[in-house]
């Protein structure tokens, strides 16, 4: 049970706090332990302070990184920005308060104490310590989401300079567009229109669970891409459409409660070789390029002349092995901006 709630996106998330709140109690320790002398009852070496480091860390960043996954998949844009502003405040205190719980039964464990809870956490220095610990879970906090707008897992990529030089690499792109947007904006008004955008969004990060990754939002248009192998395993561009679809329908009393609509997306999905690297200077960004980018987009234009939900390039079909889906070949098909044709075929399932 808890192997298949602790997916790859969520293990990354709990990875990231584990690793960042270590490093932050070994900084502490450093600071702390090399050249100053404590001012409080409780004195220990600079080794003593390293074990409680690699012993909290560990635990208070599993804790950190565990409320983090439930604030962004069940708290987040789903109440009111007071509410959860409120909900931070009171997470901040408890989380105060159960570091100290757990410091002092890790300080007890391993050195033994003769002073109680209460003393424990007022000693002399406390107050600063309780600074620094607010403090880092506001840096981890803000380094998550530039991780976040950066795509997960790009930010220490980014930093270790993996995007300075263009490469090439292998991926599977899809265009998702919403049909009768145009519409849908002239009946609703732009912000009634942005909120169901923006709740259409949120819901396709359900996507995360078939490995697939949010390239670009583009308007009403997002582009999902995977690694070429991690596309194909498993039939996870597939699964992922279908998923998000699901979600859409799962929730189709509160869409037409708020909306008047079920929004209804469509989808084009081709594979090839693309560029990456970071582009911009005072405004970073990854970006991929290559004209198996362009060729989706178009094959995703098709949807409506094609009458189909779900497109995708002969090529990327057969890499999908032993396939449940239901393909029927449309034959080559030109498109917009390329001189020859593209085969593409259309994907539907029975269960959908």
């Amino acid at each position: 049970m808890v192997v298949t709630w602790i997916n790859k996106r969520r293990w990354r998330t709990l990875r990231f706090y584990i690793l960042g709140w270590t490093l932050g109690f070994v900084f502490l320790s450093i600071v702390r332990g090399v050249g100053t002398e404590e001012l409080g009852n409780l004195k220990f070496e600079f080794q003593e302070s390293l074990l409680i480091a690699f012993t909290l860390g560990p635990i208070i960043g599993f804790i950190s990184g565990l409320s983090q996954v439930v604030t962004e998949e069940r708290i987040y844009k789903n109440i009111s920005l007071r509410r959860f502003l409120l909900i931070k405040l009171l997470y901040t205190l408890l989380f105060v308060m159960l570091l100290v719980v757990v410091a002092f039964g890790v300080y007890d464990l391993y050195f033994g104490t003769s002073v109680d809870l209460l003393t424990f956490a007022f000693d002399t220095g406390s107050v600063a310590i309780y600074f620094y610990v607010i403090c880092l879970d506001i840096f981890l906090a803000i380094l998550r989401q530039v991780n976040l707008m950066l795509g997960e897992g790009n930010l220490f990529k980014l930093i270790m300079g993996r995007f300075y030089t263009p490469h090439e690499e292998e991926r599977i792109f899809m265009f998702l567009d919403l049909q009768a947007s145009t519409t849908l904006a002239e009946r609703l008004g732009h912000v009634t229109y942005s909120k169901l955008v923006q709740d259409c969004f949120n819901d396709l990060g359900i996507v995360a669970a078939n490995n697939g990754e949010i390239y670009q939002y583009v308007g009403d248009e997002a582009v999902l891409t995977w690694s070429l192998d991690e596309g194909i395993r498993n039939q996870n561009l597939l699964e992922a459409f279908y998923r998000f679809k699901q979600q859409l329908e799962s929730k189709r009393e509160y869409y037409e409660t708020t909306y008047d609509c079920l929004p209804f997306f469509k989808a084009g999905v081709h594979a090839g070789t693309v560029t990456v690297t970071e582009v911009g200077k005072y405004k970073k960004e990854i970006a991929y390029h290559g004209d198996t980018i362009n060729t989706a987009a178009r094959i995703q234009g098709q949807c409506n002349n094609l009458g189909s939900e779900l497109l995708v390039s002969e090529f990327l079909k057969n890499r999908l092995e032993d396939s449940h889906y239901i393909f029927e070949h449309i034959g080559s098909v030109p498109l917009k901006g390329k001189k020859g044709a593209v085969s593409i075929c259309s994907v539907r399932t029975d269960g959908y």
